[in-house]
């Protein structure tokens, strides 16, 4: 198994896990449904994210596992509270068909690697299988069931991001550097 963090903790751009798969559509208030939003706690959030849809969810995953799903992945309300809930559950990375795009700029901001992926790789999954993606290369494979997808790299900037854990640390480390210079 690839490790899912660095030593700093930050963002993997490489890494493997189990496959928890979710549909089309889903939206921010089964990622952390509305009555939770009263805290920014990581750790609180993690305890209900996904209980919309699995009030089991939090209690299953391990840290490492992925979340597979269909088009439309983070619709609804803007809410950071969402990826913040999903990474500190200790979901490594969430691949999906596509994004909506509010959901996408704020996942990335907090520091979760998310991809899009083909169709034919998100409906062939299956819960409990096994994945491995490489975000720089943009290869995703289902190890469980030996197939391979394209998926496109992301760009560099954003490698940066995710590797430094997110905005907000990136800035701090540029700052801190430009500084120096």
């Amino acid at each position: 198994m690839v490790d899912t963090h660095s030593a700093h903790g930050t963002a993997p751009l490489q890494f493997n896990g189990r496959v928890w798969k979710f549909g089309s559509h889903i939206d921010t208030d089964v990622i952390i449904p509305a009555r939770y939003l009263t805290t920014t706690d990581p750790s609180e959030l993690a305890r209900h994210c996904m209980e919309g849809i699995d009030p089991e969810f939090s209690r299953k995953c391990a840290p490492g596992d992925l979340i597979i799903a269909g088009p439309n992945f983070g619709c609804g309300s803007s809410r950071e509270h969402a990826p913040i809930a999903i990474r500190a559950a200790g979901i490594s990375c969430v691949i999906a068909r596509n994004f909506a795009r509010i959901f996408y700029r704020n996942a990335l901001n907090i520091g979760l690697p998310i991809v899009e992926a083909p169709e034919e790789a998100i409906e062939t999954a299956e819960e409990g299988d096994v994945v491995f993606m490489d975000l720089v290369k943009g290869v995703l494979m289902n190890l469980t069931k030996g197939t391979s997808y394209h998926t496109m790299p992301i760009p560099d900037f954003m490698q940066k991001l995710l590797e430094s854990g997110g905005l907000i640390p990136y800035v701090r480390t540029r700052c801190r550097t430009d500084t120096q210079h």
